[in-house]
């Protein structure tokens, strides 16, 4: 018997949820994907030391501000750590658009021009970078943007149907809705329920929206994300995509357990309606939802935070040189 990890290649497409190139090349995943918080652990890699000095140099030889170079140079270390895991994995990566910009619906649009022609600058095939906005009202307009640009979008943070329904009726190419974070909330607002994987409402989410795209004919790729045991993953395989820590990937190699799917495209079942989401629609459903608002909120303060961090990294004022 093949060990669970295999298994699951069968079922899902599974993507590294990591900029490590070594265990990117353990696990042999179809994708990778990265975000702030990943890029401020690997850029205190050995393996990416090159990348920093290079990003550092490319901020400081542009004109205008502090903050504007210090932009520039955090944008060109996504890049080229991105160009790195495209050497290694057969599909795609995902890079993240600032998340401070998550309320500006024509500066996210922007930034991720930016991003898609430094891609193209360092001889990277665009079509092979997905780029990460918040589900902010905001980030899913630009999300639409660019899907008509030719820029394929992954949008991340999204905790709930009315965000899922948003994005499949803008067209993007794929969601990342989170499963561990879910179950985080509802651990602190009901400490003393015992949760299991049958009563987990992060995996109960991802189901309700995989299974709302699939009856509906949505073409928008469904990408678990943010899993706390590797119970959950077992529980959304056939999913379309899950992303995976480290971590839980050499769990599920060590097990050979069989593993079925959890998640099947053929005859699925949704009882959501499925009117046209408008603005006001998703802002009233959003504010109903206090789990999705909070979490939603939370990561993109997250985000932000580690996107300064990667900044302050990479300011040759507060940096000393890296050997």
């Amino acid at each position: 018997m093949t060990n669970q990890l295999e298994q699951l290649k069968e079922l899902s497409t599974v993507v590294a949820d990591t900029g490590s190139v070594e265990s990117i090349k353990s696990y042999s995943p179809q994708d990778a994907t990265t975000n702030p918080s990943l890029l401020l652990q690997a850029a205190s890699l050995p393996e990416y030391a090159e990348q920093v000095q290079q990003a550092i140099a490319f901020g400081q030889q542009h004109d205008g501000s502090n903050a504007k170079r210090l932009s520039l140079a955090a944008d060109k270390l996504a890049v080229l750590i991105g160009k790195e895991i495209l050497q290694l994995v057969p599909d795609y990566v995902s890079t993240e658009v600032d998340a401070r910009l998550s309320f500006d619906t024509w500066t996210t649009v922007s930034r991720a021009r930016r991003l898609i022609d430094l891609y193209r600058q360092e001889g990277v095939n665009s079509k092979r970078v997905l780029i990460k906005i918040a589900a902010t009202w905001e980030g899913i307009a630009a999300a639409r943007q660019l899907e008509r640009d030719g820029i394929k979008t992954n949008v991340t943070l999204l905790f709930g149907m009315d965000q899922a329904r948003a994005c499949a009726d803008s067209g993007v190419f794929m969601i990342s809705p989170f499963v561990g974070r879910i179950l985080d909330w509802y651990k602190k607002a009901d400490p003393e329920r015992v949760w299991s994987v049958e009563n987990d409402p992060g995996v109960q989410s991802v189901r309700r929206i995989y299974n709302h795209y699939k009856a509906n004919g949505y073409s928008t790729t469904v990408m678990g994300a943010s899993f706390r045991n590797i119970d959950q993953i077992r529980a959304l395989a056939g999913c379309d995509r899950l992303t995976i820590s480290p971590t839980l990937l050499a769990e599920l190699e060590q097990s050979s357990a069989p593993l079925a799917a959890g998640l099947s495209p053929g005859q699925p079942q949704s009882e959501d309606p499925n009117p046209p989401v408008t603005e006001p629609s998703f802002r009233w459903a959003m504010n109903e939802d206090a789990m999705a608002t909070e979490k939603l909120a939370e990561g993109i303060r997250n985000f932000a935070a580690d996107q300064v961090r990667l900044e302050q990294l990479l300011d040759p004022s507060h940096t000393p040189a890296r050997q």
